[in-house]
Formats: C-alpha cells, sequence, structure tokens
C-alpha cells in the first residue's frame, strides 16, 4: 500500500483520483480548501482548510503531516481563467501564475521532508502550456502558468534526482468538469484519471522530467 497526497481533491479530477486510488486500496490524503459530499464518501484521510496559495495554510499542513512518508504527491490543484488579448486582465494572470506554478513549486518544497528514495511528483500541467503546439493564443494567464510549471517541473526533476525522486509533468486531456464548462467534447474524469495514474506507475528516474499526453503521448515543450 502507498500513500498518496492529491491537491484540490473535492471535485472534478482530483476526487477522481481519490476515488480509483482508494479502490484500489491505497491510503490516499485529500487536501482542499472545503470537502464535498462526493468526497466526503470516499472514505480518505480528508485535510480541508489548505490552500496551496496560502504559505501558513501550507505550513500547517505539514506540521500535521510530520511523520508521514508520501510515496506519489499529486499537485492537481489549480485555476484557470481564460483572458484574451482584448481583455487582457494583469491581475488575472498574475493570480494564475500564483496558483498554478509557484504554489505547486512551495508546496512540493515544503513537503520534501515527506518525501524520499522511491517517491513520485505529478504535477498536472496543461497542453496549453506547450509553446510549439499553442497555434490559437489568447488564455494568456492560464498559458503562462502551465508553461512556468512545465519549467517549474524540469527543474525540479533534475533537482530531486539525487534524493530518488522522480517527476511527471502531466496533460489530462480535454475532460468534461466545471473548469471545462462539462464539455460535450471531453472525456470523462473517469477515462483521463485511468490514463494519468498508468503515466504516474510508468514514471522512473530514467525518464523524470517528461511531458506527457494521458494517453503516453510525449508533448513539445
Amino acid at each position: 500500500m502507498a500513500t498518496y497526497l492529491i491537491t484540490g481533491s473535492n471535485r472534478g479530477i482530483g476526487l477522481e483520483y481519490c476515488r480509483q486510488l482508494r479502490e484500489k486500496g491505497e491510503e490516499v490524503i485529500a487536501t482542499c480548501r472545503s470537502s464535498s459530499s462526493e468526497l466526503d464518501k470516499l472514505g480518505v484521510k480528508i485535510e480541508s482548510g489548505v490552500d496551496i496559495a496560502s504559505g501558513e495554510s501550507v505550513l500547517k499542513l505539514k506540521e500535521r503531516l510530520k511523520g508521514t512518508f508520501i510515496d506519489v504527491l499529486i499537485q492537481n490543484a489549480g485555476i484557470a481563467e481564460y483572458n484574451s488579448l482584448s481583455n487582457l486582465d494583469p491581475a488575472s494572470v498574475t493570480r494564475q501564475f500564483e496558483v498554478n506554478a509557484l504554489s505547486p513549486l512551495c508546496f512540493t518544497h515544503a513537503l520534501l521532508g515527506n518525501m524520499g528514495k522511491g517517491s513520485k511528483v505529478a504535477l498536472m500541467s496543461s497542453r496549453m502550456g506547450s509553446i510549439e503546439d499553442n497555434t490559437s493564443g489568447g488564455s494568456y494567464g492560464y498559458r503562462v502558468s502551465k508553461a512556468a510549471l512545465c519549467m517549474i517541473g524540469k527543474s525540479l526533476s533534475i533537482d530531486l534526482k539525487s534524493r530518488g525522486i522522480a517527476v511527471a509533468i502531466l496533460h489530462p486531456g480535454l475532460v468534461s468538469t466545471r473548469m471545462t464548462g462539462f464539455t460535450s467534447k471531453g472525456i470523462s474524469p473517469k477515462e483521463s484519471v485511468k490514463s494519468l495514474l498508468a503515466r504516474i506507475d510508468f514514471l522512473s528516474l530514467e525518464n523524470s522530467g517528461t511531458f506527457w499526453h494521458a494517453n503516453g503521448e510525449v508533448l513539445p515543450w
């Protein structure tokens, strides 16, 4: 049995991670700002009141988790605010960078004492963070923050290799969740998470720092 910590776990992809891992018999620590009835029913350990953008909140969580070894840290929490060039909002761009890029870095740093040889970190980025793949423009805050998260993941893969910790940078696919307006063009969270867990299982020190689509495709930077 391995211990997984998932951020942003009260709905969508984070909730589905908790559900599937619980079904596999893994130990799950679910963090969120506030729980949900769906999460409450899973029987996982819930750490509510955790805002990844709040240093004080993260330090309190660190104290509560003292002595707990984390095998897999899944950085799933994030926000999406789609800014166009004609509707540019610098405050929104800054907010998305803080939540989607800087906060996962600081959260990982805070919990390094809970991880060691064999641990894994999975960063939920997005294909929209790929510079080469950008053919539609727009979404400045989201694209910038996810591109930054990709760079953070690559640097972490180098800096944490000597500790025996591997890092995956993951794109879940277009998933039908509240964040995407429950798009009819998307796949289900169940399908996405099944593939994402396969990528995490495949992760090793040899392929650490890879930017993967959930389907196994290696994505361009």
